[in-house]
């Protein structure tokens, strides 16, 4: 399990939802939620670039971006990772919005290594 993973499910021992924030040395902000009393884990990537900051010329590249990352690349296909997340009952999803675009992957907690590599 790598070190994100155990991170994320050592916060399930508790006996009540808690909230960290921290920034990590790369400038990453990771925010995390314990619900000891759910099985799913869901892990997000919030990035604060939407459709509001194109230009003219840019306009519909975050969404494009967003349909894109969903295509496949080495060393999984898409319909590798479509068959990959059906497999474990797992959600793989996006949205862009006009300040942001998200990703998202949402597994059981097992399953939480594998939701990270794909």
């Amino acid at each position: 399990m790598n070190d994100l993973a155990a991170r994320a499910l050592s916060g399930r021992r508790r006996s009540h939802p808690v909230v960290v924030a921290e920034t990590l040395p790369s400038g990453l902000r990771l925010v995390t939620e314990s619900m000891p009393q759910v099985r799913s884990v869901t892990v997000g990537v919030w990035l604060t670039r939407g459709s509001r900051h194109e230009s003219a010329a840019e306009s519909g590249i975050a969404h494009f971006v967003e349909h894109m990352l969903f295509k496949g690349r080495r060393p999984r296909s898409a319909r590798q990772i479509a068959q990959e997340i059906d497999s474990i009952g797992g959600q793989l999803d996006a949205f862009t919005a006009k300040e942001y675009a998200s990703y998202y992957i949402k597994v059981l907690d097992e399953h939480l290594p594998l939701a990270l590599d794909l």
